[in-house]
């Protein structure tokens, strides 16, 4: 038996900036895991949600919040939703599926996603420039959430406040990511 003990570690080194009022961090303590509703099984997931969370799940771009204000449904696609919640262990996926008495099938994705939060006065400005999406306060609202391509990578948008976004990207490609999103910081201020 070895004695090496493995550790996780943040993609990015748990890296955060603030340029001018623009903070941008990764998000180290956010757990993701994928929640899929069983075939003719929507109403068995409505009812664990709202025993549970005091929520139902959210259409497709939209978010639900839990009623204790910890966790964000955000809706994927029909069938699909993203529970993201901060949780420390390697075992949110277990815990959500026990709490969903069975009702979804989940799967753990939070080593597969690297989550920035972006915020501050000008964050659309710097966003507009890598991201295609309207993100105009009146087209993308707070709780809004969108799957789109920045930089020429997968991401998913989440709005979590008038000023803030919290942006989801592949792991593989965090190191990119991140400098897409700096150098639009550098060209906005």
């Amino acid at each position: 038996m070895s004695d090496t003990a493995l550790y996780p570690t943040p993609a990015l080194g748990g890296y955060r900036a603030d340029k001018d009022g623009i903070v941008v961090e990764e998000l180290t303590r956010l757990a993701v895991v994928s929640i899929a509703t069983p075939l003719d099984g929507d109403k068995a997931l409505d009812a664990a949600m709202q025993k549970s969370f005091g929520t139902t799940p959210p259409a497709p771009g939209k978010v639900t919040i839990s009623k204790d204000g910890k966790t964000r449904f955000l809706g994927m696609a029909p069938g699909q939703i993203f529970a993201v919640f901060n949780h420390d262990r390697p075992d949110a996926e277990k815990r959500l599926a026990e709490t969903l008495s069975g009702s979804a099938y989940t799967t753990d994705q939070t080593d597969v996603w690297v989550a920035l939060r972006v915020g501050g006065e000008s964050v659309v400005a710097v966003l507009e420039r890598i991201c295609p999406l309207d993100l105009h306060p009146d087209a993308f609202p707070a709780d809004r959430c969108a799957r789109t391509v920045m930089e020429h990578m997968a991401a998913i948008v989440l709005r979590d406040g008038e000023d803030g976004f919290v942006l989801l990207t592949a792991r593989s490609s965090a190191r990119s990511f991140l400098h897409a999103v700096e150098v639009s910081v550098e060209n906005v201020l």
